[in-house]
């Protein structure tokens, strides 16, 4: 494949990798489905990285961060079991394609990343392709937004040792958080519920995601 983005055949790529790496793997939900369709993945990764756009594994973005493998956007993004009205924290914005996916998805998305860089070149792709109900915030995502809250669901893209104290705290009665904890090398994704009576939690596949830092982290 070129590094061309005029060569490049990215429709045909998208639909080989939802069939491929997404639905044959097991994400089933049709919402989630679509949203993977219609996020242009190629508009968020870095130009060298054109002709990987929709490969399924991670890609380097700046800062040290990640864009995620296709196949754990689309599982995390239905382990949320979103129906199109909620209102949504994102803990790691990144390169913005799991923002995306969530704009697709919720009514609202609220997403906070400590690195102000990433945040304000994902806030210009994000606006680029229209997506009006996104809110960014640099900070530390380890505490959430409070501001907002409370939230329906809420994605953690980076690892902790264990989930934050001020994130399930943000989450709304009845509503879902998922995210990868364990150790630096190790990690499995957690979904966390809160319930009347307090938290469940349930453990899913096992992962590996860079760290979450901030002071309900890794530290600084």
């Amino acid at each position: 494949m070129s590094n061309s983005s005029d060569d490049l055949d990215f429709k045909s790529a998208r639909a080989e990798m939802i069939q491929s790496d997404i639905r044959r793997r097991g994400v089933a939900d049709p919402r989630v489905l679509a949203a993977m369709d219609r996020v242009p993945r190629e508009k968020f990764v870095g130009p060298v990285d054109l002709d990987e756009a929709y490969a399924d594994h991670p890609l380097g973005i700046d800062c040290g961060q990640t864009i995620s493998q296709p196949y754990i956007v689309a599982l995390m993004s239905e382990m949320l079991k979103l129906e199109g009205g909620e209102r949504v924290l994102e803990i790691g914005t990144g390169s913005g394609y799991q923002t995306a996916i969530l704009a697709e998805l919720a009514a609202e998305v609220c997403s906070v990343e400590r690195h102000a860089e990433l945040s304000a070149r994902a806030g210009k792709v994000l606006a680029d392709l229209g997506y009006g109900n996104v809110s960014l915030h640099v900070g530390d995502g380890t505490l959430g937004w409070p501001q907002h809250a409370p939230y329906d669901a809420i994605m953690v893209t980076a690892a902790a040792p264990r989930v934050p104290e001020a994130l399930k705290e943000q989450l709304a009665e009845g509503g879902r958080l998922v995210a990868p904890v364990g150790n630096p090398g190790h990690q499995t994704l957690i979904t966390v519920t809160r319930t009347p009576r307090g938290f469940t939690e349930k453990k899913g596949i096992d992962c590996i995601f860079v760290r979450l830092i901030g002071e309900e982290g890794y530290g600084q």
